[in-house]
């Protein structure tokens, strides 16, 4: 899988003092991408769109 063409965001949260926050990649067609903002060249995790929107739906509601 080739992650050239994501464009990466960080969460509005995150603040320059190195705290804990993923970027997230989704203008993909097929997928969402995620990974540590402190470790860009590390894993990236993949989810489907729909199971990225529940997620983050089921986190904003707790």
């Amino acid at each position: 899988m080739t992650t050239d063409s994501a464009r990466w965001r960080t969460s509005r949260r995150s603040n320059q003092s190195g705290g804990n926050c993923v970027e997230v990649a989704d203008n993909l067609p097929d997928r969402v991408l995620v990974r540590d903002s402190k470790d860009r060249p590390g894993p990236v995790l993949t989810f489907a769109p729909a199971a990225w929107r529940n997620f983050v739906r089921d986190a904003v509601t707790r």
